[in-house]
Order: C-alpha cells, then sequence, then structure tokens
C-alpha cells in the first residue's frame, strides 16, 4: 500500500490543489505508483494470483483513465506520459 506522505505528495505534484484527488491526471499518478508496488511483489511471488488480478484490473482502470485524458487534453497526456516515464 501507499503511505499517506506519499500520496499527499503525489496529489500535491500532479494536482492543481492538495485536495485535488479526483483529476484524472492525480488517480493516473496514484494507479502508477500502487502497479508499480504490485508489478515488485509479482516478481518475487508468481503464483499469487489474486493479486495478478488485482494487478490487471489496475492497469486497465488507469488504461481507460489515459484514453480519456488523451480525448479531453492531449497536451496533459503527453506531459503525464513523460513525467511518469509510461509507453505509449
Amino acid at each position: 500500500m501507499i503511505t499517506k506522505e506519499a500520496k499527499a505528495e503525489t496529489v500535491k505534484k500532479h494536482g492543481k490543489s492538495p485536495a485535488d484527488t479526483g483529476d484524472a491526471q492525480v488517480q493516473i499518478a496514484l494507479l502508477t505508483e500502487r502497479i508499480k508496488e504490485l508489478s515488485g511483489h509479482m516478481k518475487s511471488n508468481k503464483k499469487d494470483y489474486a493479486s495478478q488480478l488485482g494487478l490487471l484490473k489496475l492497469i486497465g482502470r488507469r488504461r481507460r483513465l489515459l484514453s480519456y485524458l488523451k480525448r479531453s487534453d492531449l497536451a496533459a497526456y503527453g506531459s503525464l506520459l513523460k513525467q511518469l516515464e509510461l509507453r505509449k
């Protein structure tokens, strides 16, 4: 799980205000952190199928949010991909 401090820092970095957790960019950044954490867990626990299913659901949710952001604000989409070091 992501600590409160790390989550607050991510929201502060990607959001318009410190309480702006609903913005698509913030949600994508938070999902990316969780995905990175779960990916590391999956490397050491290959047979943890429950976590694998959760990871795939998170990836799908992030993909849908990224496509929404691409449709609505292309400049923000490009900058977010560079900040989070995602391939698209």
